[in-house]
């Protein structure tokens, strides 16, 4: 990852900076950025941008719905069963995730991400982490809990959009 001095675009066109337009120019700016690193963790990686998605989707998975399985990743990721066994079978060869077979039901296959991957994954992103903290440690708490309910609410209007039950 790249050093953060990159100079702060201006602010978004328009008259009111809380506005939707407004808001609408700063995520679209932010998720740039975010796919932007991704995309370099990802090349350093030798993986796809699919390869970036399935493993975040490992990472964040909800542990109250059981291990991530192969068909769980292809719902959530909204790919076919092909498309996730060759992103499982680049993610297995690179040594970011293992198949175990569940114990119970050996037909079911539960996906584990690496902890030395993770440690590569936490390397990489740790200025990023660092730039986020930094840019916290600038909020009162209050305005912290306001821009934290606003991207939940965000989150679950999102997920309710692709069909899905919002996260929280």
């Amino acid at each position: 990852m790249h050093g953060t001095s990159a100079p702060t675009p201006p602010p978004p066109p328009g008259n009111d900076p809380t506005g939707l337009q407004s808001f609408a120019v700063l995520l679209r700016r932010m998720n740039s950025q975010f796919n932007r690193i991704s995309h370099e963790f990802a090349q350093s990686q030798g993986l796809h941008l699919t390869d970036m998605q399935a493993l975040v989707a490992l990472l964040d998975a909800d542990p109250d719905e059981g291990p991530m399985t192969p068909g769980r990743l292809c719902r959530e990721l909204d790919l076919t069963s092909g498309a996730v066994t060759a992103c499982l079978d680049r993610l297995e060869k690179a040594g970011h995730i293992r198949r175990v077979r569940a114990e119970d039901d050996r037909r079911v296959v539960h996906l584990h991400y690496e902890e030395a991957a993770k440690s590569v994954a936490r390397d990489y992103f740790r200025p990023l982490a660092h730039s986020t903290e930094a840019v916290r440690a600038g909020f009162r708490p209050d305005e912290l809990r306001v821009v934290a309910r606003f991207l939940t609410e965000l989150n679950s209007e999102l997920a309710m959009l692709r069909g899905e039950s919002p996260q929280g």
